[in-house]
């Protein structure tokens, strides 16, 4: 589960009852992908969803983290 708390926060609530704060602004502020750069603006990054127990931004899975990773506190996506 995974909720907007503010800015680029994300509250992800895992399924062993832990849960913690993501901040992904300094992804988002570093890594300039021209497919990343519309998640810097509120509004799109608000649009977050889980899909197969990942957070994803975008209709084709525009922006995505492995909650394997968010849970070790890690945001970084998958390499391709």
């Amino acid at each position: 589960m995974a909720d907007y708390v503010e800015e680029y926060r994300l509250k992800i609530s895992f399924s062993d009852g832990t849960s913690q704060i993501i901040d992904f602004g300094p992804f988002l502020k570093n890594h300039s992908h021209p497919q990343h750069d519309k998640y810097r603006r509120l509004a799109n990054f608000k649009q977050f969803r889980i899909e197969r127990g990942n957070v994803v931004w975008g209709k084709d899975w525009d922006l995505i983290f492995p909650v394997s990773q968010l849970y070790q506190g890690m945001v970084a996506p998958p390499p391709f």
